[in-house]
């Protein structure tokens, strides 16, 4: 059994941050974590990257060869790494012993989550290679930190309060919508981060582990003592 870890986010909410504190906190910790790159237009790391899909394909290369832009290019590569799951990624993941834990560092744009279903054939090509997958969702905690907000209802949402709010501030319309949120949102959780804290980046990996439940199928370690202190 693998494990693994998708982080994903807007642009600029501290993906590659969170990945390089991680790798930091797990190597100090004396614990293996191997940190793959699934962005091919990024350029410096703060960490050893294990995978890189610019190796199978960069952005830079591909506006230049085929004319798109940004976005455009980008999409593309996805497309790209899903039509060689099968060849690329499965070579790659075959360098990494069973119980290896990869945490995936994911590019920003929404266009790869709500127009193309790259990410999540790969979170299923992962499934199928018996890898635990958790998506971790990095968003930005400026918003919650306004003295005006009370960041208890974001960490520790009460379901049926956010759906009443949501029906009086929206019209009759959106109430079976309103309802299908809120049952989404009430099968995530909510953790705060503060990266210059590692009693706050061990509490998130915990977590994460509980989650994807790393280490319970691993053998249980007994200590062998000598026949004369098990007769003491």
């Amino acid at each position: 059994m693998g494990y693994a870890q998708l982080v994903i986010g807007p642009a600029g909410s501290g993906k590659s941050t969170y990945c390089s504190s991680l790798h930091q906190h797990c190597e100090a910790t004396g614990r293996a974590i191997h940190i793959v790159n699934l962005d091919p237009a990024a350029e410096n790391f703060d960490y050893p990257v294990a995978m890189d899909i610019r190796e199978l394909i960069s952005l830079d290369d591909v506006m230049e060869e085929l004319g798109l832009g940004p976005n455009g290019g980008l999409l593309y590569c996805m497309e790209h790494l899903e039509e060689n799951l099968d060849e690329w990624l499965s070579e790659e993941l075959e360098n990494y012993m069973e119980d290896d834990y990869l945490v995936f560092d994911c590019p920003g744009q929404i266009e790869l989550f709500s127009h193309v279903p790259v990410l999540k054939n790969f979170v299923e090509h992962l499934q199928r290679k018996n890898f635990n997958v958790c998506a971790v969702y990095l968003l930005d905690s400026q918003f919650i930190t306004d003295v005006t907000k009370d960041i208890e209802d974001y960490l520790n949402p009460e379901p049926q309060t956010l759906l009443a709010e949501l029906n009086q501030r929206m019209g009759p319309q959106f109430q079976k919508l309103n309802k299908a949120l809120i049952e989404l949102y009430s099968m995530v959780s909510f953790v705060p981060l503060d990266l210059r804290k590692e009693s706050s980046i061990q509490y998130v990996l915990s977590q994460i582990d509980n989650c994807i439940q790393f280490g319970e199928d691993a053998d249980v370690k007994i200590k062998d003592f000598d026949e004369d202190e098990d007769q003491d």
